[in-house]
């Protein structure tokens, strides 16, 4: 690529149709002005407004036309409409602050929330289980699999799951399809963005408030907290957006929660730095976790839990200061695995679906249901 020659990213085009649309997204097929062509493009209707066919728009090409994981989707930076109909803002905390894009939001901690008396409040966690991904394709899984955990021992009610995404990668949470589908399918209750990150249900400043909101204002069973799609690497050891995975995991420890880390494994993957242990996961754990957490890990199949637990243990605790201060823990997960499959729920990671990286899922789904079993026991004792 010739740095020296930066691309257009900037283009003008009129709406054609509308491909999709969900809650704070659609998907506009555009037609360029200046070369004819059509277009896939984003438009975030919190920052622009409903879109209709014969709306001119000016797009942001440069993810797309530098090959990068978005999707295939532009997005729309303004539609240009003479009027919208204006909307009166909840709150007063600014989101994208200090960009032409930045917008009032309700934060649940704000003195006009009616969080904000709760959160005053917080003390602690008091041990709520806290799952902490590194990338948004293990979501699924987790929730599928706590949920299956969950069921197992007949409780009276669904289980109360909320996920926490952070600004460590994409900031709307519109961007995802997989969450509007995990609410359809009863996986996911109630979402919080963090941070810069927004467009969930609730909005908090920062990630303690938004686990202690989880807590106190939404009573949640389980959280799962990570980056919403569109990670972002660099080959180096720290150059990775889900290295927020492990200040995740600090985050719940210093709260009194019980943080669990789902490992990355795949033995698909084809570059070595991702194939078997994730060096992220390695990173995370050795350098960036500074309390004991718990990992689960599959039971994979043809091969002895023992060996497997050992083999992990050697890879992540090799030279760590945090040696005999982890728990890795295997678990029994095909189950919850399965019940992913069993909802229809398209989800893939680098392009590979659950049948073409079932390790990687596995590991997701082992998370979810030790978090679940966990969830189960803490809601059995509060109930007694």
């Amino acid at each position: 690529m010739n740095l020296k020659s930066p691309l257009r990213t900037r283009v003008y085009g009129s709406v054609e149709g509308i491909k999709a649309e969900r809650d704070g997204a659609q998907e506009l097929v555009v037609r360029v002005s200046e070369t004819n062509e059509t277009r896939l493009a984003l438009n975030l209707t919190a920052l622009n407004g409903i879109a209709i066919s014969g709306d001119r728009v000016l797009l942001n090409t440069s993810a797309v036309d530098l090959g990068l994981g978005t999707g295939g989707l532009d997005l729309v930076i303004a539609v240009l409409r003479e009027e919208f109909p204006l909307e009166t803002p909840l709150g007063h905390l600014m989101k994208l602050r200090y960009t032409p894009h930045q917008h009032p939001v309700l934060a649940v901690e704000s003195p006009e929330s009616p969080s904000h008396d709760a959160l005053l409040n917080f003390t602690s966690l008091e041990g709520l289980p806290v799952v902490c991904t590194g990338l948004h394709s293990q979501l699924p899984a987790v929730l599928a699999g706590a949920k299956w955990a969950w069921e197992q021992k007949e409780q009276k009610r669904e289980l109360r799951s909320v996920y926490i995404m952070t600004d460590a990668a994409s900031l709307p949470i519109a961007l995802s399809r997989l969450v509007p589908s995990l609410k359809a399918h009863d996986l996911l209750t109630h979402t919080i963005t963090a941070g810069q990150a927004f467009g969930g249900d609730f909005e908090a400043i920062n990630l303690y408030s938004a686990l202690a909101f989880a807590k106190e204002g939404l009573n949640a069973d389980l959280i799962v907290v990570g980056q919403g799609a569109g990670n972002a690497g660099t080959e180096t050891p720290l150059g990775f957006s889900g290295i927020d995975q492990g200040q995740a995991l600090n985050a719940v420890a210093s709260l009194g929660g019980t943080p669990f880390a789902v490992a990355r494994l795949s033995f698909a993957d084809p570059r070595p730095r991702h194939y078997g242990l994730s060096h992220h996961t390695r990173t995370v754990l050795e350098k960036i976790v500074l309390a004991p957490v718990i990992i689960p890990v599959p039971w994979l199949d043809n091969a002895s839990l023992e060996e497997i637990s050992d083999e992990i243990k050697a890879l992540v605790f090799a030279g760590s200061k945090n040696k005999e201060r982890h728990q890795v823990v295997p678990v029994r997960a095909d189950e919850g695995l399965q019940a992913l499959r069993a909802t229809g729920i398209e989800v893939t990671t680098m392009g590979r679906s659950i049948e073409e990286d079932r390790v990687f899922f596995l590991s997701a789904a082992a998370a979810g249901v030790l978090g679940g079993h966990q969830a189960e026991a803490r809601g059995f004792e509060k109930t007694r």
